[in-house]
């Protein structure tokens, strides 16, 4: 009896060896490769991408005309105020001046109305285009070994460094146009803006009165 209860602590140990050995050998075997990409540049890049960042540009386009033309008249107007100033009276100084702050509080509005649907439509698309793109990186990552892909376009992603043998963005791109060869090739442009280009138009300065 005395054996046999000895014999149970070096049963113990040798079974956590085996099962040590056995972990070991499993983690081994699993996938440790880790690879970085840019996401927001792979969505934008594929096909399907280009296509919908060119048809969110000429949604946007009036838009963005509309605020030139705006932005313009006010640009003439306080050229106007500024070359004219001295040989204009008071009250048609101030009037001029009170009609580019309020065209130009209207601008801005207008701008940042513009810029939030914009980005907001933006926002979609990449929602809209994200699920197929998963598909494609998680199909990407169990075929060729990777354990952990880490999303570098994103300024929150601990990462200080990555090798460009990691970067995975350009594979994913031609990964996704072949799992999605429906769309078709769209012309070269640039990626969907995340809003209208035009610049904000600072209010004129009140024209300073005759002592």
């Amino acid at each position: 009896m005395k054996k046999q209860i000895l014999a149970l602590p070096r049963l113990a140990v040798v079974t956590g060896l085996a099962l040590a050995a056995g972990l070991a050998a499993e983690a081994q075997s699993t996938p440790s490769k880790i690879g970085v990409i840019e996401i927001q540049t792979a969505i934008v890049s594929t096909k399907d991408g280009q296509k919908a960042a060119a048809e969110l540009n000429t949604k946007l386009e009036p838009r963005k005309k509309e605020l030139d033309q705006k932005a313009a008249e006010i640009r003439d107007l306080q050229d106007r105020l500024q070359r004219g100033g001295d040989k204009m009276a008071d009250a048609a100084k101030q009037d001029l001046a009170r009609n580019i702050d309020a065209k130009t509080k209207i601008y801005n509005r207008d701008m940042e109305d513009a810029r939030a649907e914009a980005e907001e439509e933006q926002r979609r698309l990449l929602q809209e285009l994200s699920g197929k793109m998963m598909q494609v990186i998680d199909k990407y990552a169990q075929a060729n070994g990777f354990s952990i892909i880490l999303d570098v376009s994103n300024p929150n992603t601990p990462v200080m460094f990555a090798s460009n043998t990691v970067n995975i963005t350009k594979d994913i791109i031609d990964q996704y146009d072949q799992a999605n060869p429906g769309a078709p090739a769209a012309p070269a442009k640039p990626a969907a803006q995340a809003a209208p280009q035009a610049a904000p138009v600072k209010p004129a300065p009140a024209p300073a009165k005759k002592p």
